[in-house]
């Protein structure tokens, strides 16, 4: 354990290098020969290690990268996104800067999760370096659309999920949490139609689909129960033509989000199956779960508790948590793997222009990954 912890504290500078590259190579999910520069990068770093790297072509969003290292029987996956959710030219205004006493760091995309990146190709060259091998093969898969969903991700996750032991997500982590379980994820598209009028002359000939909507936003967020883990967010409207027309479209997007397999499918119904207020009014709604819940398994908890203990002497005080946002561990998690979440750098504000990581934690946490990956053999 010292061995791997030396070895990543001899290196944090080379390390923080490598982060500030990443981050300085912007990966916004819609652009796509920007992501696949990305890929570029890690293919070269990690080809340098000695592993197999295979580009996983696609044409709606970037290239996905699937790298392997090392040889056995079993393997351990290992995800991580490209994408970030940071339009071009935001590294213009905020730049990847190290805080004056070298703590810190910020810049868009560094903590969601560019610093996971950093850490995964590190433990492969200190595995190499070291000469520690696993029984078994690490396979990662870096993905192109996670912040858009894993639309194209999805079918190869799950297929390197079904193959693999354990899957570890590096995700970042926020106070030394480590992800045991998340909520499923949902969206849906609601779209109404109604019937124009003057809003003057023919009021009482129109049907307002912006009244229609305004009605069944209410309605889906009083669909929300704190007690049973679901929330639901309308979380963008538009509707309407002019100010002297009664309005004869209107549209929303929905956000969902449950604890259960169970409660996701109960809610999906009771969204899908909304009927028009008005009975004049046409009702179009679509979508469903993009990402399924992930609930705490034993095989999970487990795989939790020996990165506590295996933390513990790396001064991590690791505790489990939940979270109501996604990540691709609800993929694998979904599918019975073990699976455990947050093993990325420490940080937070993901998302924000606040976003801000702990280089302190980039050894701690590569010497955590490296230790738990030669634990599960």
């Amino acid at each position: 354990m010292t061995q791997l912890l030396d070895y990543f504290a001899a290196r944090r500078e080379e390390m923080v290098q490598t982060l500030a590259d990443l981050v300085m190579l912007e990966s916004p999910s819609n652009e796509r020969e920007a992501v696949n520069a990305v890929g570029d990068y890690l293919a070269e770093a990690f080809a340098a290690q000695g592993a197999q790297v295979r580009r996983l072509p696609q044409t709606a969003f970037a290239d996905h990268l699937r790298v392997e290292w090392g040889s056995g029987e079993d393997q351990v996956l290992l995800l991580g996104h490209m994408d970030t959710v940071w339009p071009l030219g935001e590294v213009e205004t905020r730049p990847f800067q190290v805080s004056a006493d070298g703590k810190r760091a910020v810049g868009p995309g560094v903590f969601d999760m560019k610093g996971g990146l950093v850490i995964g190709l590190y433990v492969v060259q200190a595995l190499r370096e070291l000469g520690l091998q696993p029984s078994h093969r690490l396979v990662f898969l870096f993905n192109s659309d996670e912040e858009v969903g894993s639309l194209t991700s999805r079918p190869f996750i799950e297929e390197e999920a079904r193959r693999s032991k354990a899957s570890l997500i590096l995700e970042p982590s926020r106070d030394g949490a480590l992800v045991t379980w998340r909520k499923g994820v949902g969206r849906f598209e609601m779209e109404i139609h109604g019937l124009a009028s003057h809003a003057g002359a023919a009021h009482e000939r129109g049907v307002s689909a912006v009244e229609e909507l305004a009605r069944q936003v209410l309605r889906l967020e009083a669909m929300t129960d704190y007690e049973r883990g679901t929330t639901v967010n309308v979380g963008v409207v538009q509707g309407g033509s002019k100010v002297n027309v009664r309005p004869a479209n209107a549209w929303a997007e929905i956000d969902l989000r449950v604890t259960s397999a169970e409660e996701g499918e109960r809610m999906v119904r009771a969204i899908r199956n909304l009927q028009p207020i008005n009975p004049k009014a046409t009702l179009i709604i679509t979508g469903g779960l993009n990402r399924p819940p992930w609930e705490e398994s034993p095989a999970g908890r487990d795989l939790f508790e020996r990165a506590r203990r295996l933390g513990a002497p790396l001064g991590l005080n690791l505790w489990a948590s939940g979270s109501g946002g996604g990540s691709d561990g609800n993929f694998t998690a979904a599918l019975g793997i073990p699976t455990l979440d947050g093993m990325g750098i420490e940080g937070n504000d993901a998302h924000a222009t606040t976003e801000w990581v702990d280089l302190t934690s980039l050894p701690r946490k590569a010497a955590l990954l490296a230790a738990l990956l030669l634990e599960l053999d």
